[in-house]
This record gives structure tokens, sequence and C-alpha cells, in this order.
């Protein structure tokens, strides 16, 4: 995980979506906020796609099996977006 020293408070304890966000809350209180937009692969899928998460990377990380999507609590603490896919041109 990047250049961001991880501590255990930043593991992930519950996700929500809400209003085109997504809301993550860390074991040690703090609720991460991003907009949908950010996430092109969580942005078209259905609610039951994105109930359907769980934690990886020791709680560091979510995925979520049905979009194959994964976030990090680093990511989401710097504000990052997911890279945009590519384009192909023929």
């Amino acid at each position: 995980m990047g250049n961001l020293t991880t501590h255990a408070g930043e593991r992930v304890t519950k996700v929500d979506f809400a209003e085109g966000e997504i809301c993550v809350t860390l074991m040690d209180g703090r609720t991460v906020s991003a907009p949908l937009a950010w996430y092109p692969r969580l942005l078209p899928a259905t609610v039951k796609q994105r109930k359907n998460w769980r934690t990886c990377g020791a709680g560091y990380g979510i995925h979520w099996p049905d979009i194959d999507e994964d976030l990090s609590t680093e990511g989401l603490l710097r504000g990052a977006p997911a890279p945009q896919p590519r384009t192909i041109k023929a």
C-alpha cells in the first residue's frame, strides 16, 4: 500500500451508498465518502451488487466480487479516484 502508513483503526467496518456517494466507516469511527462517479465499476452496479462486498487486504480494502472492483482505505483517505479505463482505438 503506497506511501501512507496504515493504522489498525483504518480497517473497514461498514460500506453504504447514498445520493451518488460511497460512504465507508472505519474501525476508528471515521466515515470517508467519495463520489460514485470516481469509481466507474461501482457507478452502474445494481443495489444488490453494491451490497455484496467483503473486506480484503487484512481489512484495509473492499472487494465487490460481482463487479470485480477493489478499493483501499489508503486510496479513499487520499481522495484518489479509480483510474479511468483505457479506450482502444480501432
